[in-house]
């Protein structure tokens, strides 16, 4: 991941209800949310939820896919982890394996911040 692109994942999450619809797809994990229902437990307008998963898609974290009349959002783990890592990269003074339990904490079988 380069600057660019972690600028724009950065980006998306510095938005309440982007960060909210973030985190709620974490916990989702690979099941996911239709993106009405993740619209109705955040209180947010379809529309705008709309708006929000577009963006957070665009930046990489988020995946969609088809189910019957719905569209599915979930956590993009890829995504996930390579803005994690870029963040931690040059963490701890050359000494990345330090910080490889933060990582593994938040993505589990990411053991190194070049996973």
């Amino acid at each position: 991941m380069d600057i660019t692109t972690t600028v724009k994942s950065l980006g998306a999450l510095a938005q309440e209800s982007r960060l909210a619809a973030f985190r709620l797809l974490v916990r989702r994990g690979d099941v996911g949310m239709a993106a009405g229902e993740i619209a109705r437990e955040l209180s947010i307008p379809h529309n705008t939820m709309s708006s929000h998963l577009a963006i957070l898609t665009n930046a990489g974290l988020i995946n969609s896919r088809r189910e019957s009349r719905s569209i599915i959002y979930s956590i993009d783990f890829g995504g996930t982890r390579e803005l994690l890592s870029f963040l931690m990269q040059d963490c701890c003074q050359g000494q990345p394996e330090i910080c490889a339990p933060v990582l593994d904490s938040v993505l589990p079988g990411c053991c190194a911040p070049n996973c």
